[in-house]
């Protein structure tokens, strides 16, 4: 097997993928390896006043955290790692206790832009958060992960619907209640599982947030292993090398030319609207207060914001060898090439040549290759936290991603070496001048 540079870091990403099966666990385990370096947690009601080194805020399914030692001056600018911890999955609604011709099933919605077809014939477990009952009137959220092959959406038979090659679209409306256990619907059987996994009472379950994921494990694909597959590539990848970045920052020596930042937001695949998504004042609230707590004036506060730079990072598209034509017919990129950076002219995503430079220049600076991307003009072109980021906060950004194939699957494909190309491009990013 020919060595891989970064096999180490894609084995940690895969254990980071596995702990992660939403975008709270993804929140929990990203705090979890910041504290081991040496960061802490600050609560919204907490007196962050002379707060110094490195420091985290959680909210839900998003995380910004930053580290600033002791005796940076107030005005220093900002490198921010923007990422978002939320995938298009199947989202288990409020009255889920269902059934049809004899089965036990779950309802379910779809969040974001789900390939369906993708979810068919896969052992499914389920994970996410419990809001429940706590003393005084007090509530407290619980986190949960069955990794159990507990449901299933099953595919019809193709003697059933001889068509089904046809075409890979499936009824957006019907069909993709999972099942789970033969015999009419039983009210609150669903709860009562779920509760027994958190250790809670079911009569203390005020809420949820409860998701269905792929229970296979991520791991290694190809001759030579020099692919991952995985769940949640997009964009558990970007987060996992951000915090990688940041926590390496954190052991740099001397004043820092910049404060790094890591904002890794929720609900990204579904428009960043919500107090934990981009287009919220929740990065512009805890990084004004986070200047105002180590003595800094609106003046400092403005100045550390007209010197910052961000690099918006989420999964990009590898060209197709079955689809060619769907791409760029000049911007193809490959796997294990490097990360990409993603153009287009009408703004959705953020990037212009002098983001360009300063990505290439930390691409430089960590020896990592990168690639560019344009979308083919006659396809809609995604776009990203980029643009969102850069209007909310009047930061120049530049949009990048590890190329990948199956965007938005049950289960993608990447090169094995680009998500450490990314961690040490990203760190270079944050340290260097």
């Amino acid at each position: 097997m020919t060595p891989v540079p970064h096999r180490s870091h894609t084995d940690d990403l895969l254990s980071f993928i596995r702990a992660s099966p939403s975008p709270y666990h993804a929140v929990a385990s990203a705090a979890q390896r910041l504290e081991k370096a040496g960061f802490r947690e600050l609560r919204g009601t907490d007196d962050w006043t002379g707060t110094t080194g490195g420091s985290f805020v959680v909210r839900g399914g998003a995380l910004i955290a930053w580290y600033a030692p002791e005796g940076t001056p107030c005005h220093t600018p900002f490198r921010i790692i923007g990422t978002h911890t939320d995938s298009p999955n199947l989202r288990i609604k409020p009255t889920p206790d269902t059934g049809s011709a004899g089965w036990r099933q779950i309802a379910v919605e779809i969040y974001g832009g789900v390939p369906l077809n993708t979810w068919l014939d896969r052992d499914l477990g389920i994970s996410g958060r419990l809001a429940l009952r706590g003393p005084g009137g007090t509530t407290e959220s619980r986190l949960v992960q069955i990794d159990e092959p507990l449901l299933r959406v099953p595919q019809l038979a193709i003697h059933l619907d001889r068509s089904v090659n046809d075409g890979l679209a499936l009824d957006r409306q019907r069909h993709i209640a999972p099942v789970w256990s033969l015999g009419a619907a039983e009210e609150g059987a669903l709860l009562r599982r779920v509760a027994a996994a958190a250790e809670a009472d079911p009569d203390e379950v005020l809420g949820w947030d409860l998701m269905l994921h792929d229970i296979q494990p991520p791991g290694y694909l190809g001759a030579e292993k020099e692919f991952l597959v995985a769940s949640r590539l997009d964009n558990l990848v970007s987060v996992h090398a951000g915090v990688t970045a940041l926590a390496g920052a954190a052991g740099a020596a001397g004043e820092p030319a910049y404060i790094p930042v890591l904002a890794a937001f929720d609900h990204e695949e579904v428009g960043s609207g919500s107090d934990t998504g981009a287009q919220s004042p929740l990065l512009e609230r805890v990084l004004s207060r986070s200047v105002t707590a180590r003595g800094g004036s609106p003046e400092d506060w403005s100045r550390a914001l007209a010197g910052a730079f961000c690099v918006s990072a989420d999964m990009a598209h590898a060209v197709h060898p079955n689809y060619a034509e769907r791409h760029d017919p000049d911007h193809r990129p490959l796997p294990n090439g490097g990360p990409t950076v993603k153009v287009n002219a009408n703004q959705r995503y953020a990037t212009d040549s002098t983001g360009i430079a300063v990505f290439a220049s930390a691409c430089e600076r960590a020896g990592a290759p990168w690639q560019p991307f344009v979308s083919n003009n006659a396809m809609p072109c995604g776009t990203s936290i980029g643009p969102l980021t850069a209007a909310r906060l009047g930061v120049q950004t530049v949009d990048v991603g590890v190329p990948g194939l199956s965007m938005h699957s049950a289960r993608e494909l990447c090169g094995a070496d680009d998500p450490g190309h990314l961690a040490a491009i990203l760190g270079a990013f944050v340290t260097s001048d």
